[in-house]
């Protein structure tokens, strides 16, 4: 099957994560970058939301589990975050980066993120 790339891209969202209390009390913003690996052949020929993915619906549910359940590691949230994006159907895999710009580093630095690479399981 042919795939493409839908990609949403700078999802700013306040969450709780980390390791410190400080973290945990005040929180901070933590930047999404979501691409997906899906077929819009479908759409592309029918225009109709129903044959690909929602991308309103996935921020939605993404900013949900951000500025849900606090995790210790954004590392742990990536995989909460592509976890949401293969329960979707038509998605055939998941690159989720998780940016922490204000991460409690004491040295000066503009980010720190992670990425991972899922496929559909």
């Amino acid at each position: 099957m042919d795939t493409d790339l839908i990609t949403l891209t700078g999802l700013r969202v306040h969450g709780r994560h980390g390791v410190f209390d400080h973290e945990r009390e005040a929180g901070q913003d933590f930047i999404i970058d979501v691409s997906l690996r899906t077929s819009t052949i479908e759409a592309a020929a029918s225009d109709d939301l129903k044959h690909t993915v929602d991308y309103g619906a996935l921020a939605d549910t993404l900013a949900d589990i951000v500025a849900g359940e606090p995790v210790n590691l954004i590392e742990t949230l990536a995989g909460r975050l592509a976890d949401a994006c293969l329960a979707l159907d038509r998605v055939e895999s998941a690159v989720v980066t998780v940016h922490k710009p204000q991460a409690p580093i004491a040295q000066h630095f503009t980010d720190v993120s992670v990425t991972i690479e899922r496929p559909e399981r």
